[in-house]
């Protein structure tokens, strides 16, 4: 029994591992894209960066709660600052930032607005808050904060903008000017 014990430590303490690098990943990704250096691969590297991170969440919903050792989550210091990283990402999304959400699909079919922007700040704050209890040798608080946060708030908040960011892929590869498409067509049955 003690040995069965063991293991789905050791196999959460890989989870917490993986989901660190997975979230380093993502950070990365986001932050460079909100610098607005490569505006060109924005679209095709967010695609990537959310779909990793889902899969992330997806392992971790998929796992049993996390539970804990302490009462209390441990103080892991102040939120950082998801403001510059918020507006580097708005300027690079203007006038594309904002979208139609569903509040719940489940339970409701009322819409609000969404924002590409503060989506991807917020996940991007929900998975520093987890690598701080992790940096601090708190991996069982950075995996039960990462799972809780998945499930109740950027879990939702990746897959609206992984969708979002798909239509906007989708419009700019396959959108064109008819002009554009009858000369091609033409150009092809007349060679």
């Amino acid at each position: 029994m003690s040995g069965e014990v063991t293991s789905a430590v050791d196999d959460l303490g890989g989870v917490a591992a993986l989901t660190a690098q997975e979230a380093s990943a993502y950070l990365t990704t986001v932050t460079e894209v909100a610098s607005g250096a490569s505006p060109d691969t924005a679209i095709p590297v967010l695609t990537l960066a959310l779909s990793q991170i889902l899969v992330a969440g997806a392992r971790l919903g998929a796992i049993q709660d996390v539970v804990p050792e302490e009462r209390f989550e441990a103080d892991p210091g102040p939120d950082d600052d998801a403001d510059p990283l918020r507006d580097g990402l708005a300027n690079v999304f203007a006038g594309i930032d904002e979208y139609a959400d569903v509040v719940d699909p489940l339970t409701s079919a009322e819409l609000t607005a969404g924002s590409l922007s503060g989506d991807l700040a917020d996940i991007a704050l929900a998975l520093t808050h987890g690598l701080k209890h992790y940096a601090a040798g708190r991996h069982g608080e950075a995996l039960w904060w990462w799972q809780f946060s998945y499930l109740s708030s950027w879990g939702d908040r990746a897959s609206a903008a992984l969708r979002v960011i798909q239509s906007i892929l989708s419009h700019l590869r396959l959108d064109a000017d008819e002009e554009a498409v009858a000369d091609a067509e033409f150009d092809a049955l007349h060679p």
